[in-house]
């Protein structure tokens, strides 16, 4: 176990650094995993999450193929026109909408397909651009935890603790909708100054004719009828019982096959860092759940509160949420599934509780409300908190943005911490009051 904390510690210190490309550090933090016996190989390749990298490299091919037909350009300059040139109105339009879209797709997804139209609209509009990308993913993170496929540790909660879609919603909804809205207004007035446009940009965008952008006609015609059959899948997938990643992945080569488009040459689109990245950081991240880290670091936050259950749900609210700015929620949540569930007999005993149904609702389901969204919320904490986060930055860089491990963290932990602070009274005032 210190072996792993060791390896894993120092991988992340050059991942921070940004000295080098973070896939490196992430790759052979994995291979040291194995090297120094912390795991078996075989062992550690369980633990990459294939869905994941699935959804994102079918949703890289999607939004590379569409963005040959310029959908992308044409939604830039309409939104640019309809909010004829405001940076206030069109960094609002644009969090609103990423939090809303990841409410009901995958928060990745929802990145992969908002971060093209928001580079070509701030270039358009000579608005700083980085921040609208970093604000992006801490929005997405955050409409994503108000439903059950929203973020995946939301679907492993869901799917371990028997909660269903209208569960996360009626539960999680009112907070996730609070956050969202206090966080806009917050934004808005430390941001204000930086998103004036200036009167030749807006002159320009008045100018501008959104159907000169799109290039290939007929290719967006059989493009938007594939996505759309993709989205339709993703709402559907657990009714089917099909993983997203499977359906984006399938997506996007069907989606290649009917506009004409040479496979290879899309692959080579492809982010394979972003991929690489991922894979080593699932690798050593499985390796210290392997030697029980979290378990141990769970046991301990829950030893703090010695049986007081209010003290308990904060506790796994703040915990996991720190914990998720450091290493991957979605094995956080696995390793914290079993220890809630663990707990939950004491506490009904402790409360004089005895039927099912009584106990779900006042001792089990307050406790994974509170997982659900520390480990979601805590992912804005800093810039591996997240998947999103990491897609949005090796965007960025495609597009010649530099954005740094410490730019994200000032944007994204004050974010965090404020959700945190509302989710704590709402969870105070819902589930202990």
């Amino acid at each position: 176990m210190t072996i792993g904390i060791i390896i894993f510690l120092v991988a992340y210190a050059l991942i921070v650094s940004e000295k080098m490309d973070k896939s490196i550090p992430a790759i052979l933090g994995a291979a040291a995993m194995v090297f120094f016996g912390v795991a078996e190989f075989p062992e550690l390749l369980r633990h990459i999450d294939l869905n994941v990298l699935g959804l994102l490299i079918g949703m890289m091919l999607i939004v590379n193929i569409m963005g040959t037909t310029g959908v992308f350009e044409w939604v830039a300059v309409v939104i640019a026109r309809q909010t004829r040139g405001n940076g206030v109105l069109v960094l609002i339009e644009f969090l609103l909408a990423t939090a809303l879209i990841s409410a009901f797709m995958d928060n990745v997804t929802t990145i992969i397909l908002m971060a093209p139209v928001t580079i070509l609209i701030t270039q358009l509009l000579s608005l700083p651009t980085v921040p609208f990308l970093i604000l992006e993913a801490v929005f997405s993170n955050i409409g994503g935890t108000a439903t059950l496929i929203g973020d995946p540790p939301n679907i492993l909660i869901g799917a371990g603790c028997k909660l269903s879609f209208n569960d996360f919603i009626i539960n999680l909804g009112p907070v996730v909708l609070l956050i969202m809205l206090v966080s806009a207004i917050v934004v808005v007035v430390y941001q204000r100054r930086r998103l004036k446009t200036s009167a030749e940009a807006i002159e320009q965008v008045a100018m501008t004719e959104p159907g000169r952008a799109i290039l290939h006609p007929k290719r967006l015609k059989y493009a938007l009828g594939t996505f759309g059959l993709v989205l339709l899948g993703f709402f559907f997938s657990r009714m089917m019982g099909i993983e997203p990643g499977l359906i984006a992945i399938a997506g996007g080569f069907v989606m290649a096959m009917v506009c004409g488009i040479d496979v290879p040459h899309m692959l080579e689109k492809v982010e394979w860092c972003t991929i690489l990245f991922f894979c080593g950081l699932f690798m050593m991240v499985g390796a210290l759940e392997v030697n029980g880290v979290f378990i141990t670091l769970g046991n301990w936050m829950v030893e703090l509160t010695k049986g007081d259950f209010g003290l308990t749900m904060m506790i796994i609210l703040w915990g996991g949420a720190m914990l998720s700015a450091i290493v991957d929620n979605i094995p956080l949540v696995i390793a914290m599934i079993p220890l809630i569930n663990s707990i939950i007999p004491a506490f009904a005993r402790q409360m004089g509780l005895e039927g099912a149904e009584e106990i779900s609702r006042q001792v089990a389901q307050p406790l994974f409300w509170a997982l659900a969204l520390g480990a979601c919320l805590g992912g804005n904490g800093t810039l591996i908190g997240a998947s999103a986060n990491v897609v949005i930055s090796q965007i960025a860089r495609k597009n010649n943005y530099v954005l740094t491990f410490k730019q994200f963290t000032c944007y994204g932990f004050p974010m965090m911490l404020l959700s945190l602070v509302i989710s704590s009274i709402y969870l105070y005032l819902r589930y202990l009051n």
